[in-house]
């Protein structure tokens, strides 16, 4: 029939009107994946953080590497206490206030190179942390051998008297325990190099700069080193709230010794007790808490600074 179609043979086309879209259309993805579950959701990396085995790789900052103290208080009281530093990394078009402008004088005073930065630099740099258009650059402690500090303390021509702490994970006690440390005449601190706290920027701060006049040496094994103490004849005493001598009926305050503290939760580890020749405890009133390591050895410490002011000759 003239003007009727028929229809060829052969495959069958797309309907007019879909635009050959049929077979892109949208598959159903299934149920939405928890939160937990997908990686860039804040419960995600809550949820890393519970399985070590699982977080993302990070590179482990080596010890002798600069840290970066930023704030603009923190950066302040640091240069007061005359914080060794290299650098005072400042942010650019930043709003001076009186902070900032003693930041830079104290830092041009001490000629500690000054460096301009951007913003997003400043960023990059501090790890997106709360900076305030300021970051202190701090080089890292140069430790002291535990056998140096000992020497020392032999030839000060005084009774040795040395701090140790076993498992203080604070560096503001670490930091307070120097500056008591210093204030009542000990020749040094002694802290493990695993599990406590290091001379951080924040623990240098705390010491109020008596970092830089009492050598603090890091001991590789605490027990061995304590053991080396006793060797040359150091009596090693340790604070507990348990011990069986009352600090304040301590006779041998007096005498070459180390005081030992532990940290205020787990007090001192099984081996640095034994390792003691006694242990000493604080008188404190029945029911109350105990005293965190930098109080603790801050009594102890002033006790036999007073003894000792009190010995004949």
């Amino acid at each position: 029939m003239t003007g009727s179609s028929r229809k060829r043979p052969g495959k069958k086309g797309p309907t007019v009107g879909s635009g050959g879209q049929r077979r892109k259309q949208l598959q159903p993805r299934g149920p939405t994946p928890r939160a937990e579950d997908r990686p860039k959701h804040p419960a995600a990396r809550r949820a890393a953080a519970k399985r070590p085995d699982q977080r993302p790789h990070q590179q482990r900052k080596p010890d002798n590497a600069p840290e970066l103290l930023v704030g603009r208080n923190p950066v302040v009281e640091a240069l007061r206490a005359q914080i060794p530093a290299t650098a005072l990394y400042v942010g650019s078009n930043l709003d001076v206030d009186e902070r900032v402008a003693e930041a830079v004088q104290r830092a041009g005073d001490r000629g500690i190179s000054i460096l301009e930065v951007s913003k997003a630099e400043l960023d990059r740099m501090t790890g997106g942390l709360l900076h305030q258009g300021l970051g202190l650059q701090v080089p890292p402690y140069a430790y002291f051998h535990p056998d140096d500090v000992l020497a020392q303390s032999i030839d000060s021509g005084r009774a040795p008297l040395i701090v140790a702490l076993d498992g203080v994970m604070d560096p503001r006690n670490l930091g307070a325990v120097v500056r008591t440390a210093a204030a009542f005449g000990a020749h040094g601190v002694l802290i493990p190099e695993r599990r406590a706290a290091g001379m951080t920027a924040s623990a240098w701060r705390t010491s109020s700069g008596a970092a830089s006049r009492l050598p603090i040496a890091r001991a590789t094994n605490l027990t061995r080193s304590l053991i080396s103490y006793r060797k040359a004849g150091l009596l090693v005493i340790g604070l507990d709230g348990k011990g069986a001598t009352d600090l304040f009926d301590l006779a041998a305050a007096t005498e070459p010794l180390v005081l030992v503290a532990g940290s205020e939760g787990k007090g001192m580890s099984r081996l640095v007790a034994e390792a003691c020749d006694l242990t000493v405890a604080i008188p404190i009133t029945s029911g109350a808490e105990s005293l965190n390591a930098s109080v603790a050895v801050a009594v102890a410490l002033s006790e036999m600074a007073r003894r000792r002011s009190q010995r004949p000759g």
